[in-house]
Parts: structure tokens; C-alpha cells; sequence
């Protein structure tokens, strides 16, 4: 395949990730081919030893990283890979939450690069779907010091002093670097991060893993991460119809809601980077440079950043919409 070969709207096969809290909806809710208790589905990844692979039209069967080694600006856009050159930034994962998760935090840059030479995680959230009673663990109930962590964490009480709200369909959080949290039982939820994998889990509710061991706890490399003040990570945005809708934003991406109740036409102009679209209900056909890719609840899509205008034909769809501000 010529690496001068025409882009167009890409689409990845998911890489399918088996947990040990993971359940059956991304199969009944996003008919993802999965066996067994699939607790995330990556969308699209350039992450080592989890890189995506395009699923649909003439590159299929290319890498991400190929894809982004070839093409460059072309698929990021200028600022993006002169800022991030082959490595693609951006993480996208459907999760399903059939059990608790480890209680977990994640390092910022400045951290995950001294420790691991890699990117830090800040990650946004948005609720998908829920069970009845459905919470988030979301930093600690008051302010906090070292000492009381840890001895509520040596005397296994660390759940005492974390702050668990409910959550329901269309909620949105935006996760921080060193906020200390966990998604509770029976939420699924679609997740936008910085691209790492880095993770220091705190507290694993004394579990079996799939191989019936006790999965490995990071005390010592959490300590450092943890902002132990109080957090407001939900963040408050209104819906509208066939317009976009700013859900939250950070400097490594930002998150619009786009709700269809007709086709619509997207003028991507104004942005300067490659744009994707989850869809989270319905489907519609995405038109853009004489090409054209249908997207259907539970499926991902990459746009180009080369490509400046797009046609929606819909019914009803719901879409995130995500590019790099």
C-alpha cells in the first residue's frame, strides 16, 4: 500500500481488554465481539503493545503508528505532531464496570516522565449507562494528610475518608492527576485520556485477580501522586440538539456533546488538529473529501485533521466529539 494513498474517516478494530471487574455489556449494549468479562474496550491506541489497527477502507490492516509515521501532520494536524511528532497523544475506551475497581491514582507529566519516561494521565469520563445505586469514588471526603492516609490505609479503613457520589446517564468528570478514585460497580462509561497506561493502585477490595492472586499494590509509588486535597471533578454543561456542546476541556484535548436529530453539517475549520467521534446512540453516515463511513452506537471514528468539513446523515445519533484545543 502506497503511504501516499488518500485518508479518509478511519476506523479501528477495538482491542478488547478481559478484567477481572469487566462484565458482558459492551457486547449487549455496543455489540462488541467479546468472550468472557471485557471490562474495556480501546478505541483507539497507540499505547505500546495495544496499537490499533484500521479496521475499514484502503489502509486496512495499518498500524495507528504507521498511519501517524506516514501521513503526520496530515492525520494530526501541524501543532499536534510538531508537539507530539509519532506518537499519537490521545487514549479513547469504552469501560463496563461489572465490579468495583482498584482504588487507583495516576501521575502527571512531570512524574510519569522522571518515573517511566512517559506521559501523566488526566482523563475525563462520561456515564453511558448504570445500575441502580451506581457511584464514583472521587478524592477524599475533607482535606487529608499523610498520616491519616496511610494509617487508614494500613488498618484497611481507606474507604472511610474517600468521597463516593452517585452518578447517573450524562454525567461527566474530569479527572485530575493525583485524584485518588475508583468506578464503582455497574457503570459503563466512555473514557478520553492522555495516552499512558501508567496506573498506582491503591487498594484492590483484598480481590483474587483471573489467576486467583492478589494483584500488586503501588503504596509507595501512589504516595508521591496524590493531591490529598478535596475535588470537584464533575463538571456542569447543558445539551442542546444539532449543535455542539463544550462537556469539559484541559490542555491535552477537549470534549464536545453532539446530539443529531437530522443530518447536520460540521465545520471543523476552526480546529486545528484530528477530531473523533464516539458514537453513543444511534448512526449516521460521515461524509467528508468524497469519502464517506457509517458509525453506529459503540463504534469509534478518526477524522483527519486535513479534512475541514463534514456531513452528517442521521435520524438520531449522539455523539462525543474530541479533538486537541
Amino acid at each position: 500500500m502506497r503511504k501516499d494513498s488518500p485518508l479518509y474517516p478511519i476506523k479501528f478494530q477495538p482491542i478488547l481488554k478481559q478484567k477481572v471487574w469487566g462484565g458482558t455489556k459492551l457486547n449487549s449494549l455496543f455489540k462488541k465481539n467479546a468472550i468472557g468479562n471485557i471490562g474495556e474496550s480501546w478505541e483507539i491506541s497507540g499505547v505500546d503493545e495495544s496499537v490499533s489497527v484500521i479496521s475499514n477502507g484502503s489502509l486496512k490492516g495499518k498500524s495507528l503508528n504507521w498511519l501517524l509515521a506516514n501521513y503526520k501532520d496530515k492525520l494530526v494536524g501541524e501543532n499536534v505532531y510538531h508537539n507530539f511528532e509519532n506518537t499519537f497523544p490521545l487514549l479513547f475506551k469504552f469501560i463496563d464496570a461489572q465490579e468495583d475497581l482498584s482504588v487507583q491514582v495516576h501521575p502527571d507529566d512531570f512524574l510519569a516522565n522522571e518515573r517511566h519516561n512517559a506521559f501523566g494521565k488526566t482523563e475525563m469520563w462520561y456515564i453511558l449507562n448504570t445500575e441502580e445505586d451506581a457511584r464514583l469514588i472521587l478524592g477524599f471526603k475533607e482535606n487529608m494528610n499523610k498520616s491519616t492516609y496511610l494509617h487508614a490505609l494500613s488498618e484497611k479503613k481507606i474507604t472511610e475518608i474517600l468521597n463516593a457520589i452517585p452518578v447517573k446517564k450524562g454525567d461527566a468528570f474530569l479527572l485530575k492527576p493525583g485524584t485518588v478514585h475508583a468506578i464503582g460497580a455497574g457503570i459503563v462509561l466512555a473514557e478520553i485520556q492522555q495516552a499512558s497506561d501508567f496506573t498506582y493502585r491503591i487498594y484492590d477490595w483484598d480481590r483474587p485477580d483471573t489467576n486467583g492472586q492478589l494483584r500488586q499494590l503501588h503504596t509507595d509509588l501512589a504516595l508521591e501522586a496524590i493531591d490529598f486535597n478535596t475535588t470537584n471533578a464533575k463538571l456542569e454543561y447543558s445539551e442542546d440538539i444539532n449543535v455542539p456542546v463544550q462537556v469539559g476541556k484541559t490542555t491535552f484535548f477537549e470534549v464536545n456533546s453532539l446530539i443529531l436529530s437530522g443530518n447536520y453539517s460540521r465545520d471543523l475549520t476552526e480546529i486545528a488538529s484530528f477530531t473523533v467521534y464516539m458514537c453513543l446512540e444511534g448512526a449516521a453516515i460521515i461524509e467528508c473529501g468524497g469519502f464517506s463511513e457509517e458509525i453506529k452506537k459503540g463504534e469509534t471514528i478518526l477524522i483527519p485533521a486535513q479534512f475541514q468539513n463534514l456531513k452528517f446523515t442521521a435520524n438520531s445519533a449522539s455523539f462525543l466529539e474530541v479533538y486537541i484545543p
